[in-house]
């Protein structure tokens, strides 16, 4: 395994455009990679959300926060200099899809060596005494894949409250009152002082065995050139992190075991015109593919059910099968 150098860099757009670059351009057939990332103040979005229903616009003007979209599904998550992240790097393989276990493991270990008790805990949360520290979530394609994480060490959790939009069902799943109620910093749990970057070289200990001398991967200037690219053309760019909410007169909402979908649909005539398909799940697929086989079709079981017939909702949705499916958007 290699450490990626990121040039301590702190924009949010570089970081996750260097994280993509990373997963479809290094050959990690034959290397694992693991990055590291602070960024200064920023919400990023799931890949299936809505993003504008997501966050609070005024306070994000107000404290001019960053609002990016990530690649991989699940929740949206608010960074800061006080939170860490962290993304493994691999080849695929099917035994790792949904195996946070896996990947999250150096980071419970070295938390249980500083008297932390943490432990993975529901699909994707590291967790302190029932208290989030840490979401994670993947992404894939057929050659490779990262699991990616963030972990709650110091941050402003204030701004955290102010700056998001928890659905009330989110909430009510978790058995909460509040959204500030679920959540902590590692700090809080510390017996000992510790700056981040203590923390990261703990990370990095536990990891590689040492702090000194382990294997780093310098980008050259050419590859730092076509993440810049790949930032200005993706991750800067408003189509992508915010979209466009599509006209519909059907809303159907639902929280699965495996996250929630919320489905608006336009129907002329008993027809679908278009359909688009929002959540925090954490399937691998996309959306749209879901979308492009209902668009024209009756919104009638059958019809429906046949038109997704070729398709695999597990990898684009979830863990729910296609008559379920069609079932939640006819109720």
């Amino acid at each position: 395994m290699k450490l990626i150098n990121n040039n301590q860099i702190t924009d949010a757009t570089l970081n996750l455009a260097l994280e993509e670059w990373a997963v479809r351009n290094l050959d990690l057939e034959n290397e694992d990679y693991l990055l590291f990332y602070i960024n200064r103040n920023a919400i990023i979005i799931g890949k299936h959300q809505n993003t504008i229903e997501e966050i609070n616009s005024e306070y994000v003007k107000e404290k001019d926060i960053q609002v990016v979209r990530r690649i991989s599904g699940g929740g949206t998550v608010y960074h800061d200099d006080g939170n860490l992240n962290f993304s493994f790097l691999t080849k695929f393989s099917q035994d790792s899809i949904h195996n946070f276990k896996k990947f999250t493991e150096p980071v419970v270990k070295t938390l249980n060596e500083l008297g932390v008790k943490a432990e993975l805990n529901g699909r994707n949360d590291i967790t302190v005494d029932g208290k989030k520290i840490s979401g994670n979530a993947q992404f894939s394609n057929t050659k490779s894949m990262f699991s990616h994480g963030t972990v709650l060490f110091n941050s402003n959790l204030d701004d955290v409250v102010e700056a998001l939009n928890v659905k009330i069902d989110k909430i009510e799943s978790k058995g909460i009152k509040s959204i500030r109620s679920r959540v902590a910093n590692i700090s809080e749990y510390l017996n000992e002082n510790m700056s981040i970057f203590d923390f990261r070289e703990k990370l990095l200990k536990s990891i590689f065995g040492t702090t000194e001398n382990y294997p780093v991967l310098n980008l050259r200037e050419s590859q730092w050139k076509e993440v810049y690219e790949l930032a200005n053309s993706k991750y800067r760019n408003w189509d992508w992190n915010y979209g466009r909410s599509p006209e519909f007169n059907i809303q159907k909402i639902n929280r699965f075991d495996f996250g929630q979908i919320d489905a608006r649909i336009d129907i002329k005539d008993g027809v679908i015109q278009n359909i688009k398909i929002y959540g925090d799940f954490l399937a691998h697929g996309d959306t749209i593919e879901v979308e492009s086989k209902l668009i024209g079709k009756k919104y009638k079981e059958d019809e429906m059910i046949d038109a997704l017939k070729e398709l695999d909702i597990k990898h684009h949705i979830g863990n729910i099968s296609k008559e379920d499916f069609v079932k939640f958007l006819l109720a």
